[in-house]
């Protein structure tokens, strides 16, 4: 451990990065020999899914890792197409109608870029209140100019709602590598490295045990495996991930655990609360085929971090 932290900064990030990519290889080489062998038509199906969710995860690790390699401008160019393509698909299933067009203009071309202009800035404070208050307000006035109040509630809440969890949310995420923290600079990486995995590792525990584990769900209609000891099975598991890799944040083990509860139990609820509307819009996933995105499946994946992201980042920042 001494070892480690004696590393300069480049160092340690440059060490993260290789373990990153050689878990990533050793996992796919795994999974390339353990697939020559499966003959059943089950099997394959999992096989095949299981290599959307590595090309996933090599394509996220690609983009984090450039990202860091091109600074500041290029982690929020990189989070901001991914924020564009997420909100597309979230707009895509939400029913829209004529009237709605300036707002998404509105939305995509002048909120989107602004946001993360001002993540970019370092404008935290502007940052945090921009979306919520200003863009709260100004969506349902562009719509009202429109002059269409056929479910005027309805489709400005879905507007709003899109905005918030595709844009507001994910901005998060590279506002992270942007703080300056004492005693941590430059290592922004790391924590947004820690939100990824623990956030990962609660939804991945939560899904096996909601599987396992023999309790009643919460929600059924929403959920089936979500109940509330698998969702502790989750945070607990997010917790001692957390605790684990306190080395590479700026805290202890204990607080280290907390944060890593704190953004796994966020991350956990958000997914539920993305398949609510997933259900409403009739659909498995966001991206399904009935729907024409640019980015098939996209918006399942980042949703826990979405809502984890906003909760982690303020608490990182409110406890320095």
């Amino acid at each position: 451990m001494d070892r480690l932290r004696s590393l300069g900064i480049d160092e340690q990030v440059a060490l993260l990065f290789v373990t990153l990519f050689g878990v990533l290889l050793l996992v796919t080489a795994a999974e390339a020999l353990r697939s020559v062998a499966q003959d059943d038509d089950e099997q394959a199906h999992r096989v095949l899914q299981l290599r959307r969710d590595l090309g996933a995860l090599w394509v996220g690790a690609i983009v984090f890792w450039v990202s860091w390699i091109s600074g500041p401008v290029g982690a929020t160019l990189a989070f901001g197409v991914f924020s564009f393509l997420a909100l597309r698909e979230f707009i895509t299933l939400a029913h829209t109608r004529r009237g709605d067009h300036r707002s998404l203009i509105l939305a995509f071309f002048v909120v989107l870029p602004l946001q993360y202009l001002i993540v970019g800035l370092r404008r935290f404070d502007l940052f945090t209140v921009f979306v919520p208050v200003y863009v709260f307000l100004a969506i349902p006035v562009v719509s009202a100019l429109a002059g269409d109040p056929g479910r005027f509630l309805e489709r400005n809440a879905k507007i709003q709602w899109g905005i918030m969890v595709c844009v507001f949310g994910l901005s998060h995420a590279p506002a992270l590598l942007l703080l300056d923290l004492p005693r941590f600079a430059g290592r922004g990486a790391f924590l947004l490295f820690f939100l990824v995995v623990v956030t990962a590792a609660a939804h991945i525990a939560q899904e096996l045990a909601g599987r396992r584990l023999r309790s009643m769900p919460v929600a059924r209609q929403i959920d089936r495996s979500f109940s509330w000891r698998a969702f502790g099975v989750g945070v607990a598991a997010a917790a001692a991930l957390g605790a684990a890799l306190f080395w590479i944040t700026p805290v202890k083990p204990g607080t280290a655990a907390l944060m890593g509860a704190l953004a796994g139990g966020c991350g956990t609820l958000g997914d539920l609360v993305m398949r609510a509307l997933k259900k409403d819009a009739g659909v498995r996933w966001w991206g399904n085929q009935s729907s024409v995105t640019g980015a098939v499946g996209l918006l399942d994946r980042v949703a826990p971090l979405c809502f984890a992201a906003p909760v982690f980042f303020h608490a990182v920042r409110w406890y320095f």
